[in-house]
């Protein structure tokens, strides 16, 4: 099992810890990415178990938090594209356009696909002044659309390999180039997608002048000495798992010498800033996003 499909594996059991999943769902998505019935009762009753230990630190929203997803009032609707990616293989996107671009910024989605909120993110990322690309890794199975499970389009994207993630991703990021030429560029991901952006750093010199991984899990000794980009980590209070990483992080970013800076949403749990999930929280998905632009006004333009 790779990192990336613990991490998967992982989730779902955190899932059904939490209540989000029953416990025939949980075992079915398990099933999916290969688990036997013992090996899955097995790792439910320990993310259940650990689930237990930790304090509860998320709060539900009060009825002064915006109602409004932060950027989506002016969100740039996207355009699907295609574009030329590695093997002579044919990759599939959401392209956004500022109308006048301050640098371009590839979005990389949760395990769940190319969803209508990756996109509406790309959007938003355009409608600040930030020309924005979201690369479907799920292409080369003929997209997301063509999964009417999301589970299944889960298992799909822990069964591909790590190499793959990471060619497609450059290539989305050179074709990012040609459209906003002589701009720097960043890389936001979401969850899995933040797993993603710390091993685009840590995979040699991408050309990214910064990133803003939310919640990501950082790869066991990620070493980000070949990338100058300046990251700001995004996590959060009650994500215990995700946040046991950001140590090694910082680290990493620290011996490489790279400009960084983490901030943890205190009261908001894995996947915050999703307004589509049950885990949003407006008070910090709203200051996310106002950190992110901050940070890429200050590295990206």
């Amino acid at each position: 099992m790779t990192p990336l499909q613990r991490y998967i594996a992982e989730e779902i059991a955190v899932d059904h810890a939490d209540g989000l999943l029953n416990r025939r769902e949980a075992l079915r998505r398990l099933s999916l990415l290969g688990f036997g019935i013992p090996a899955a009762a097995a790792l439910l009753a320990a993310c259940a178990s650990e689930d237990n230990a930790q304090p509860a630190t998320s709060q539900p929203p009060s009825a002064a938090t915006p109602s409004t997803p932060p950027g989506s009032g002016t969100a740039v609707p996207t355009t699907p594209i295609t574009f030329a990616g590695p093997d002579n293989r044919e990759l599939q996107g959401a392209w956004a356009a500022a109308a006048q671009p301050r640098g371009g910024v590839l979005v990389i989605h949760e395990n769940k696909g190319l969803t209508d909120h990756i996109r509406s993110v790309t959007g938003r990322f355009a409608g600040a002044g930030y020309s924005a690309l979201a690369v479907d890794l799920l292409s080369e199975k003929g997209g997301t659309a063509a999964f009417t499970d999301p589970a299944q389009a889960t298992a799909e994207l822990s069964k591909t390999p790590q190499e793959q993630f990471n060619a497609d991703l450059r290539a989305g990021l050179d074709e990012l180039g040609k459209r906003v030429p002589g701009k720097k560029l960043g890389a936001t991901g979401f969850c899995f997608g933040g797993g993603l952006v710390w091993l685009l750093l840590a995979s040699g010199p991408p050309p990214l002048a910064a990133a803003t991984p939310f919640y990501g899990p950082f790869p066991e000794n990620g070493d980000l000495s070949a990338s100058k980009a300046a990251v700001l980590g995004i996590y959060a209070a009650a994500d215990a798992r995700v946040d046991a990483t950001r140590p090694a992080a910082e680290a990493a970013l620290g011996r490489a010498g790279n400009p960084h800076e983490m901030w943890v949403a205190p009261n908001a749990d894995h996947a915050f800033f999703n307004d589509t999930g049950p885990r949003y929280a407006p008070e910090a998905a709203t200051e996310a996003w106002r950190r992110v632009l901050d940070w890429y006004g200050t590295h990206l333009g």
